[in-house]
């Protein structure tokens, strides 16, 4: 076989490896509701016989798995999923340093990053009463609204989050205090430069809110990641509220500089 026939495959092959791809994330958004062929087809605008083709393929190598009323993700997706968070040594040094720092060791406490309009959660520490409602590990929330969003969009160029959030969509209406507006969103992230850290009041869930500091990315090939701490709004003093964002800074500096001591200033 010829060079040329191998460039030739490997191209026949890329619009089933999208195929692929795409019907993951189809079951990904299906959030553990099992999805049948013909949506999924319908979803990919491709025909039935092909779409069923490539599920019996990933079904085969572990990344989906059949039940009765259709497909879920399968158990390999876990595995990639793990490897990757394990990547970043972050993630290890976020849950030392939440288990024995003595406010957020009772708080939520996550880590996420930017993609898109959109943040991707990595980490997450329940705390002593954990919140339900708030997003756990490889959940994705509309970044407009959430403090880690903030945090990390407030890095970002003006031009950048204009070009970002370019689609009313991208702000969808979660409670009567979230961003709806592109100018709006500009505002909020101005004042995110100016105090240092992001703040959600009420804007992702009635009645909670957050606070988020951003982690400079620590390799050119790193993505750039946030630090929040979520807690009921009402149960929270100002004098709590300031203590989780001195412990918020002390993990943002400890990750900047791992060899420091927790507590060195």
């Amino acid at each position: 076989m010829s060079i040329d026939d191998d460039d030739s495959s490997a191209r026949d092959l890329a619009p089933a490896l999208r195929r692929g791809v795409r019907i993951l994330g189809v079951l990904t958004e299906a959030q553990g509701r099992p999805v049948g062929v013909t949506e999924i087809a319908r979803a990919l605008s491709a025909p039935k016989s092909s779409t069923s083709n490539l599920c019996v393929v990933l079904e085969e190598t572990g990344l989906i798995r059949r039940v009765d009323a259709g497909y879920l993700l399968g158990h390999r997706t876990v595995e990639f999923g793990g490897a990757y968070i394990r990547s970043f040594n972050e993630v290890r040094e976020f849950y030392r340093f939440c288990a024995t720092a003595p406010a957020l060791s009772h708080e939520v406490v996550q880590i996420a990053m930017l993609d898109g309009s959109d943040v991707l959660y990595l980490a997450r520490h329940e705390g002593t009463a954990p919140l339900r409602l708030t997003a756990g590990i490889g959940d994705r929330f509309p970044a407009a609204p959430t403090a880690v969003g903030n945090a990390l969009l407030a890095a970002l160029p003006d031009e950048e989050v204009v070009r970002l959030f370019s689609d009313p969509a991208a702000f969808p209406r979660r409670t009567a205090q979230s961003v709806r507006t592109l100018p709006d969103l500009l505002v909020k992230l101005e004042k995110a430069r100016e105090r240092g850290y992001a703040v959600d009041e009420n804007g992702v869930h009635p009645g909670i809110s957050g606070v988020a500091v951003r982690m400079p990315p620590r390799s050119s090939s790193s993505p750039a990641l946030a630090i929040g701490c979520t807690f009921l709004t009402a149960a929270t003093s100002d004098l709590q509220q300031a203590t989780i964002l001195e412990e918020l800074f002390e993990l943002e500096r400890l990750m900047e500089n791992p060899m420091q001591p927790f507590g060195e200033r």
